[in-house]
């Protein structure tokens, strides 16, 4: 259902800052914690003495000390020492492949050897000065790939978000779907007209009238194996839309990372880059709140969507045009999971041989 030898995001990390943190990410059971030179360990969440999970311990020199009977792992996976007993010969438990970017921490649950650091994409708003961003985490239970879905045709914003970002005209804006390699690209664009109250809200804070006519975009960038990136904006009508001078338009970068747990349940990471007033922290928190709210009415959409899902796995669910951002994205995960079992196929039988 998920391809494995990718980078997710596992967490942030201020939820590592005091103890060890428990999470399952494609169906592995996971620990993250910090270790003695401050680095984040990732290691499968199980004591190899009598099974419990390492999450429910603590770090003591670095090592993380199992909290039912003490025994201490090194993050290699290895035991380290047991209050009077030899557990050197224990055998070693997983350990996996992280990175600490951009402020997230981020695991490869696929095969350690092929991890590659280089190939978590570059996240400029993440390191400029001249971004700041805002976000939170959400458990969500259905499968990622509907999320996926859900943001790769934002026609559901008219009526899932209608007191705050929906409004009509997003219905009645042509849709242009394109690949460029992995990657599939959703755009939508409205002209001239009212900018709807999230928008407003922000028109206002970057010093602009919220009462005039606006260019309205929506570009949603899919990568990968989960991650969605949406330009989103608005700029007074008549100065160039998307590509109008900063002075006139308010534009962010909505962050989506999904991780999935299970086939059934995500780790929704989301949040908004912007580029306008970064130094603003109240503003910052206005907007991740404004935000929240309507992350959650995804949320309760979502899950209602799976258990309908679940409850009727006979049904054949009907495609439009609008849903060809999802369907190609989709197709590109398909084939990225083919990859993978071929070329685990592949190894197994040099093994073999």
């Amino acid at each position: 259902m998920f391809p494995k030898n990718t980078w997710y995001v596992a967490c942030t990390p201020d939820e590592i800052a005091d103890k060890p943190l428990g999470r399952q990410i494609c169906g592995e059971k996971i620990v993250f914690y910090r270790a003695g030179d401050g680095k984040v360990a990732a290691l499968e969440d199980f004591c190899p003495h009598r099974g419990a999970p390492l999450s429910l311990g603590f770090v003591r020199d670095g090592d993380l000390v199992c909290g039912y009977h003490g025994l201490q792992m090194g993050c290699d996976g290895k035991t380290v020492a047991m209050p009077g007993q030899r557990v050197r010969g224990f055998p070693c438990i997983r350990s996996y492949a992280v990175e600490e970017r951009y402020g997230f921490i981020w695991i490869w649950p696929g095969d350690k050897e092929l991890a590659d650091p280089a190939l978590i994409h570059h996240l400029e708003w993440a390191v400029s000065p001249e971004w700041a961003y805002g976000g939170g985490l959400y458990h969500i239970n259905c499968e990622y790939r509907l999320m996926i879905d859900n943001l790769m045709d934002l026609t559901h914003e008219t009526y899932v978000h209608s007191t705050s970002i929906g409004q009509k005209e997003i219905d009645e804006a042509p849709v242009s779907t394109r690949t460029e390699g992995d990657t599939v690209i959703t755009s939508r664009f409205m002209e001239n007209i009212s900018a709807p109250p999230f928008w407003a809200m922000a028109l206002r804070a970057n010093g602009l009238p919220d009462d005039q006519p606006v260019d309205r975009w929506q570009i949603c960038h899919f990568t990968p194996p989960s991650h969605v990136l949406i330009e989103v904006g608005v700029a007074l009508a008549g100065k160039g839309g998307y590509h109008a001078a900063p002075e006139f338009k308010a534009s962010s970068i909505v962050v989506d990372f999904i991780t999935p747990e299970t086939d059934t349940s995500h780790w929704y990471f989301w949040g908004m880059a912007r580029n306008f007033r970064p130094g603003d922290p109240e503003l910052t928190v206005q907007i991740r709140e404004g935000q929240g709210k309507i992350f959650g009415e995804d949320r309760e959409m979502l899950e209602r969507q799976q258990r309908n899902l679940l409850e009727h796995p006979q049904r054949k669910l009907l495609m439009l045009n609008i849903d060809a951002g999802g369907v190609q994205s989709r197709r590109v995960l398909d084939r990225l999971m083919m990859q993978e079992r071929e070329a685990e196929q592949a190894r197994q039988a040099t093994r073999i041989a």
